[in-house]
């Protein structure tokens, strides 16, 4: 069954953006208790339009940026949302009742200093991809609308844009690339090394002509395009870096069974279409299996889950129980999750919370501390319990 008609028979507006344990975890799922418990602490809930994702500059403002899908960028400044826009970009956005939008937005690493910033979003009037970038003012906090195109990805379909664009401690910038769409990629584009679709990136964006490519990328001189990191992606809504150990988490969302989270390294293929998941997809049995690497976790669609939302791994101060947990969620069911690898290098996630939200995004700020976007327009930030 295809996510993008299931949402849409159910009216959410976030239709197919995300749609994967070793082992097979399903049903319920029990949080250790070493990880205590949490609550939510509300920040913002109201004046958002279907916001995606949440972030901070690294500037040590300590402010907050909401993305909304059909093109802003939104300031949210000692828990007061400004009114106008940081950055207004929906004449350019293509924005649908599905997957397309302003989906992803990365500020540069010496952001303080050039005021640089990055975005992921579907173009009009094709839909293509398009990651460019936008300088702040040195005079003031206006943006300008001038824009530097890095890449522009044709999409096949109107799913399974990926989105989500992040700088990695080694200071280069990662795009998350869907599949391009459709029911079980039907190019088989997430294992074609000529293809940008169903991988994760890596460019350079301090160097080159638009952008260099990273000496170490695995195809930097031959073999396959020289911006893949790693591939065999169906759609990585969502990844992130642990700002301790640099892990690159990945969520990377299912087809109709399995959701999974893959620790990305160099060079990885982690297994679409062949795999759903741990489990054999394409062919559905007995299917190759040589060379792919397993998610570190996994679950089923039981009770409602249907969509993986990716996270952080927790290196605030708030919650002491939850540091070194990656902390993520599903859109359907609402549920927030925790895992923590067991000694064997496994285990399960367990349900954290359970909030009725249509979890669109996770947002980590300044801090360390996490938040949980929700598509209906609100943020909230994870806290002790009271």
């Amino acid at each position: 069954m295809n996510r993008s008609a299931v949402w849409a028979g159910a009216g959410l507006a976030l239709v197919g953006l995300m749609i994967g344990c070793p082992s097979g975890y399903a049903g319920s799922m029990a949080v250790p208790a070493d990880m205590g418990s949490v609550a939510l602490a509300p920040v913002v809930t109201g004046g958002l339009e279907k916001p995606l994702f949440l972030t901070h500059a690294g500037d040590g403002s300590d402010r907050l940026y909401v993305l909304e899908q059909p093109g802003r960028i939104r300031l949210l400044d000692n828990g007061i949302l400004s009114t106008a826009p940081f950055l207004d970009l929906t004449d350019r956005v293509l924005m649908d009742d599905a997957e397309r939008g302003l989906l992803g937005l990365a500020f540069h690493p010496d952001y303080r200093r050039n005021g640089r910033l990055f975005v992921n979003y579907t173009r009009r009037p094709d839909g293509a991809t398009v990651v460019a970038e936008y300088r702040r003012s040195r005079s003031s906090e206006m943006v300008s609308r001038d824009e530097q195109v890095f890449l522009v990805i044709l999409q096949p379909e109107s799913n399974h844009n990926g989105g989500m664009i992040a700088f990695g401690p080694d200071g280069y910038l990662y795009i998350g690339m869907g599949d391009g769409g459709a029911w079980g990629d039907p190019g088989n584009r997430a294992q074609n090394l000529d293809e940008l679709l169903g991988k994760i990136l890596r460019i350079d964006v301090d160097h080159g002509n638009a952008y260099a490519i990273p000496a170490d990328n695995p195809y930097a001189k031959e073999g396959g395009r020289p911006e893949i990191y790693a591939l065999g992606m169906r759609n990585p809504w969502r990844f992130s870096f642990d700002r301790e150990s640099g892990g690159l988490w990945v969520a990377d969302v299912g087809q109709k069974k399995w959701e999974e989270v893959d620790l990305v390294t160099r060079g990885g293929n982690y297994g679409w279409r062949v795999m759903e998941g741990a489990h054999c997809y394409n062919p559905a049995v007995a299917c190759p299996t040589e060379g792919l690497a397993l998610p570190v976790t996994e679950y089923g669609h039981e009770g409602g889950r249907c969509s993986i939302i990716g996270g952080y791994v927790y290196r605030g101060r708030a919650i002491r129980s939850l540091r070194g947990t990656y902390v993520f969620g599903d859109f359907c069911s609402g549920e927030v999750f925790a895992f923590r690898p067991s000694s064997e290098g496994g285990g399960a996630p367990g349900v954290l919370l359970k909030t009725g939200f249509r979890i669109s995004s996770f947002g980590e700020d300044a801090a360390g501390e996490l938040y949980v976007v929700d598509l209906s327009g609100g943020i909230h930030r994870l806290v002790p319990p009271r």
